[in-house]
């Protein structure tokens, strides 16, 4: 393609829609000049106050359909990983019989379970659980005793078993140990809110090595977690057989308790039996303090807090980073549906796991003195995903209002006839400056395009590449590139640059070999590393539209893409919802432009069939991409693309012009009376949609 090799230069200036003359005004002269306000799926601004409560204290009665998700009943065939995630849901046993081999004042620091014990946990599960969910628990309980017992057990997935979804985290705990305790040979696992039912393959394992009383006994006595208590196993004159027990309670509970051999009291040299004594480990027993056993770290890996994110004058990125520090998380534990202006004042939904609303609460003053707010602080069941909003409503303050050069007709008629021809017309909707960075040096999509083609110490060097500005981010970034002296750049690196700081410190530990850089990528949460990708695919899409305006304008050609459903947002297109216009449909004006969508590179996308798709192809081998599928395995990124529609309308326009009170010195030409004014629009915009992009085509200049 040498005679289209400026493309780039070609299509990087965006083309207009509408032909109205237009205006010049300044935007985001300060935040407070552009709010962001995020709408969620129910079409609810998120600033607005919820009417859900800090806590939901709620149950969902089970499903009796959600009975055996896998084939029935075979315990052989499950990896021994598999197991080592259920450890954490093993502690609490119960059964018919609980003599137990301790001495006197051991005795009394163990559990007094037995049948009373059983039955109390038997009404606490009729009292959570349905009558015919009850009896579908029992009856797999009742399989795996017969499986266990039978001689011929089928090679296949392990079974499972799902008492349904319980919204509440207490009543999650209380029936994951009623269940276990109930049912000393099967394990309950927490599945967001849903607790599932599997066998207890280690209690099997160890039936192989004590008698099934023991193997209850120990169980229940780890459940206990009781301080200075012991476990004793029955004495054993075997020495082999004693060395397979202190094995396989090391390697499966080495964690918590230690093990030890004793001679058995009051044992004779001729008969010198020995006994294994299980005792917890010290750290066990400040985790106890703490609060902090094993089944209440895996309850608060499930806990969700959602909350509406007030921010001003700083980068989404940048204020996860301080939020996690304050709340003693990862920024990957933050989800969000999409992303935020810098320089404005937005408000978004998030869901932080692992913190509790109260843990959120507290932290209000701190962060505010960070120019940001928390509120409508609630629980709930899952993290957002992106694309996860219906859309943003925008209230945008354009200051310094003058016409066009040489243009004499009246401001506010320009004005007014730019506003109405968007309103009905829609603009070209692609992605804002914002999507690719400020630098001028380096754009985001170049580093994406690096990872793209895997070649991660280029796009570490891009990512630390300075800008020709004499501050302290750039001088750190300059140093950098002339040492790879990853440290000392860590000392130069201001603390607010997360992002930066997360790379070197990991660069400082693996060094800046490709290994190196790909572990320096790690550090970023996957929404981070997959944001430069897409920023690569974004440019392109960008580049295609601006290609298809110029060969095809607004006619509807054969080979062109159309979505058939208009109420599908385009980061859920699927290509069964994508047409191929044929020569008799573009006969035809079947379709309109509106209709028109163009794919955002990907592995599974298709292309449309005509001059725009060919396009596509010699682009991709432009930038060395021909052979790519969208996938880096190494940093874990799949990149499926998606559909966009080339061509958006704002909702909800509305706007006021107003005198501009704030401007200092009146600027001297013929319109001296008009450049007082400034303009207030308000307008709604679908998720993925840029107000920048529409307010250029508002305003007929880039912004």
């Amino acid at each position: 393609m040498e005679e289209d090799t400026d493309y780039r230069i070609r299509f990087s200036s965006l083309c207009f829609i509408n032909d109205h003359v237009g205006f010049h005004g300044t935007i985001k002269r300060s935040p407070s000049d552009f709010i962001v306000v995020e709408i969620d799926e129910q079409g609810h601004l998120v600033n607005t106050a919820t009417n859900e409560p800090v806590y939901e204290i709620s149950k969902i009665l089970p499903e009796p359909n959600n009975f055996a998700k896998k084939p029935k009943l075979d315990l052989q065939n499950v990896s021994f990983e598999d197991g080592k995630k259920q450890e954490v849901n093993t502690l609490a046993r119960c059964s018919d019989g609980d003599q137990n081999h301790q001495s006197g004042s051991e005795k009394e620091d163990s559990i007094n379970g037995g049948t009373s014990e059983c039955e109390e946990k038997a009404d606490v599960l009729s009292s959570f659980l349905d009558e015919r969910t009850n009896e579908l628990l029992n009856q797999f309980a009742s399989d795996v005793k017969e499986k266990w017992t039978s001689k011929t057990e089928p090679i296949g997935p392990s079974p499972e078993f799902s008492v349904g979804r319980i919204l509440d985290k207490n009543q999650r705990a209380i029936l994951h140990s009623a269940i276990r305790q109930k049912f000393p040979f099967l394990v309950t696992v927490g599945k967001n809110s849903e607790i599932v039912v599997k066998p207890n393959l280690e209690y099997k394992e160890l039936c192989h090595l004590v008698s099934e009383e023991e193997a209850f006994n120990f169980f229940k006595y780890l459940d206990a977690k009781k301080e200075n208590s012991k476990f004793t196993f029955k004495p054993d004159t075997n020495k082999d057989h004693r060395k397979a027990v202190h094995h396989f309670v090391n390697k499966k509970f080495g964690n918590l308790v230690e093990t030890k051999s004793f001679p058995e009291l009051n044992y004779s040299a001729a008969n010198p039996n020995v006994v294994i004594t299980v005792r917890f480990r010290e750290k066990a027993h400040k985790q106890k303090h703490r609060k902090s056993s094993l089944l209440e770290r895996e309850e608060r890996k499930a806990i969700y807090t959602a909350f509406t994110l007030r921010k001003e004058n700083m980068e989404m990125f940048e204020a996860i980073g301080f939020l996690a520090i304050k709340l003693g998380v990862i920024p990957s534990d933050f989800s969000y549906a999409g992303l935020k202006d810098k320089k404005a004042i937005t408000y978004q939904a998030m869901v932080v796991r692992k913190v509790t609303p109260e843990r959120l609460k507290n932290i209000e003053k701190e962060i505010e003195k960070k120019r940001m707010n928390v509120f409508n602080i609630r629980s709930v069941d899952d993290s957002l995903r992106l694309g996860q909003l219906k859309g943003n409503h925008f209230d945008v303050v354009i200051r310094n209002l003058k016409n066009q050069i040489n243009d004499s007709a009246n401001l506010r008629e320009r004005i007014l006839e730019a506003i109405e021809n968007v309103k009905n017309k829609g603009f070209l909707n692609y992605y804002g400056p914002q999507r690719f960075g400020k630098g001028r040096k380096v754009h985001t999509d170049q580093i994406g395009l690096a990872l793209l083609k895997s070649d991660m110490v280029k796009a570490i060097k891009l990512f630390l590449t300075p800008e020709d500005l004499d501050d302290a981010v750039n001088r750190a970034k300059k140093y950098f590139l002339q040492t790879e002296d990853a440290k000392g750049t860590l000392s130069l690196m201001p603390e607010f640059k997360v992002r930066e700081k997360a790379l070197l410190e990991s660069l400082h530990r693996f060094g800046m070999t490709e290994e190196g850089c790909i572990q320096a990528w790690f550090s970023l949460p996957h929404s981070m590393r997959v944001f430069y990708v897409h920023a690569y695919s974004s440019k392109v899409w960008n580049e295609a539209v601006s290609y298809r305006f110029a060969t095809y304008g607004s006619r509807v050609v054969e080979g062109d893409l159309v979505c058939l459903d208009e109420d599908v947002g385009d980061e859920h297109l699927p290509n069964s919802k994508v047409h191929l216009v044929t020569e008799e449909e573009e006969s035809a004006n079947t379709y309109a432009i509106y209709q028109v969508v163009l794919p955002v590179l990907g592995y599974n996308i298709q292309y449309p069939k005509n001059k725009v798709g060919q396009w596509y192809h010699d682009v991709l081998s432009r930038d060395g991409l021909q052979t790519c599928r969208f996938k880096v395995p190494t940093l874990k990124l799949k990149i499926p693309g998606c559909y966009r529609h080339i061509l958006k309308h704002p909702h909800n326009l509305t706007y006021q012009l107003m005198e501009d009170h704030d401007i200092d010195v009146k600027t001297e030409d013929s319109h001296t009376e008009e450049a007082t004014l400034s303009l207030l629009v308000s307008f709604d915009l679908d998720a993925s949609c840029y107000a920048t992009v529409c307010l250029r085509e508002i305003m007929k200049h880039d912004v």
